[in-house]
């Protein structure tokens, strides 16, 4: 336990910004966003919160996540046929695209922003937990070198249902499989605690 958190610490310093991809062209990708948009939002934004908000996310991040889509490692009934219509370049640009859009600030809710705070900032040692903020970053804006996303002014409502598939594992990362072992470690009112919590992250 205490080799993965050193690595979690080490990848803390690496970076705190939101990862933009090399080979993505965000202006082709603006054009190549019209699918994306009745979903996530005309500016990365969704307007509903069951699906994530993509401003400001990182584009490198995003482009493997369609990669996931495509190869049905991630099992989706909305995405994966969207993203079977993208080639490796077109989600490269898309990335690129919604990763240079802001994103709407939200709000936590009072009663839970506390005891998320508690567990993003500090973790539970007891539990071998570690802090959210050495992947995330102390703003949610993620680690760029070790493709790890954005959480702030993302929908709580997303992030508890991420949470939720981790633990179950029906969600599963490829090649790191540190988000399946927290998530199995959290109670229900943790997750929507955290979740909450990353919402209101500026």
């Amino acid at each position: 336990m205490k080799t993965l958190f050193r690595m979690i610490g080490f990848l803390a310093l690496l970076g705190g910004t939101a990862v933009h991809a090399a080979g993505g062209d965000p202006e082709a990708g603006a054009a190549k966003s019209a699918l994306c948009m009745a979903c996530h939002g005309a500016d990365g934004n969704s307007p509903s919160p069951e699906w994530p908000s993509l401003a400001g996310q990182g584009a490198d991040y995003m482009a493997a996540q369609l990669a996931l889509f495509r190869q049905g490692v991630r099992d989706n009934a909305l995405m994966m046929p969207m993203a079977a219509l993208l080639s490796e370049q077109d989600s490269l640009d898309v990335g690129a695209h919604f990763a240079r859009q802001a994103p709407t600030p939200r709000e936590a809710d009072p009663a839970l922003a506390a005891s998320g705070e508690r567990l993003y900032r500090g973790g539970d040692p007891v539990r071998g937990l570690p802090a959210c903020i050495a992947c995330h970053g102390p703003q949610g804006l993620g680690i760029a070198p070790a493709r790890y996303p954005a959480l702030r002014g993302q929908h709580s409502v997303y992030s508890y249902n991420q949470l939720k598939a981790y633990a179950a594992g029906t969600r599963r990362p490829q090649g790191n499989d540190i988000m399946q072992v927290i998530a199995a470690k959290l109670a229900d009112d943790e997750m929507r605690a955290l979740a909450s919590y990353t919402q209101g992250l500026r």
